[in-house]
């Protein structure tokens, strides 16, 4: 199971890793914690869908989502608490984090019983989301972070499951990361190759990245590559994509890679850096 805030970033974080599961025969389950209302357009011919025009960007994402989830080979996606129970909150500091329906202003019990209800369903072995940081500081990411880790813990079914002997309760949690060695890559890469956007002067001018220790698995999905490069152009309102990068409404190119590193936060240590998510499970 994989939570995420918006849509979009599932395709961008995890989307080779979801692909990857999903053509493998795994239950990949999508839980989105918001609409993406408060997203920048990037096409000029939708601009009017903007949060401070016609307000009906969500409404449009809901398609863009359902579109990438195709591409992903991912079936079951749904909306925390149903869509649009939750808007996107916006930057941190900006005057949409105040207001009373942005999911930075969740109560904690709804989203929580929200979540835990999803992960008793569907019983995922695995649980993907963030770290408390949120992966770069957006409050809905790190909101996702916190329902996330609680509603794994307070999941575990009070019954015992049919046939095991044993209760059941997911059994990893893990954060997206990327760690600075493959910031330094992906710099290098822009540096050595025709680049349509903005280059990154340097990785320390990112709001994202983790020392190479803290990452604990690392996915090789290349051979879903085109799965996620189409995944990631479903969401044409939210990304410019252009391999071997991709960028945001900022214009700063990144590298759009199909090897996805994650930390695991909750779980039984595997020697070594993993590179399959259910190892140990």
């Amino acid at each position: 199971m994989f939570v995420h805030a918006h849509p979009d970033d599932e395709s961008i974080e995890t989307g080779a890793t979801m692909a990857l599961y999903a053509a493998r025969g795994a239950a990949v389950t999508l839980v989105t914690c918001t609409l993406g209302e408060e997203g920048e357009v990037i096409p000029p011919e939708l601009a009017h869908l903007a949060a401070d025009r016609d307000d009906t960007l969500g409404e449009h994402r809901i398609g863009e989502l359902r579109a990438a989830c195709a591409a992903l080979g991912v079936a079951d996606h749904r909306f925390l608490g149903g869509a649009g129970r939750w808007r996107d909150s916006g930057m941190m500091g900006t005057p949409s984090t105040e207001r009373p329906e942005c999911f930075w202003r969740a109560d904690a019990d709804e989203a929580d019983t929200a979540l835990v209800a999803i992960i008793r369903e569907v019983r995922p072995q695995v649980i993907v989301s963030y770290d408390e940081r949120g992966y770069y500081g957006h409050p809905d990411h790190i909101q996702a972070y916190r329902v996330t880790r609680r509603a794994f813990g307070k999941a575990a079914d009070p019954e015992f499951a049919p046939g095991t002997g044993h209760p059941w309760r997911p059994l990893k949690l893990y954060a997206t990361a990327m760690p600075r060695s493959a910031l330094v890559e992906g710099l290098e890469l822009q540096r050595s190759t025709a680049n349509p956007f903005t280059a990154v002067g340097s990785v320390d001018d990112l709001p994202y990245g983790v020392p190479d220790e803290q990452v604990t698995a690392r996915v090789d999905g290349r051979a879903e590559r085109e799965a996620k490069i189409a995944a990631m152009r479903a969401h044409a309102t939210q990304i410019s994509v252009s391999p071997p990068f991709y960028a945001l409404s900022n214009g700063v190119g990144q590298e759009l890679s199909a090897v996805e590193h994650y930390t695991r936060l909750v779980g039984a240590a595997v020697p070594g850096v993993e590179d399959d998510l259910f190892a140990g499970v």
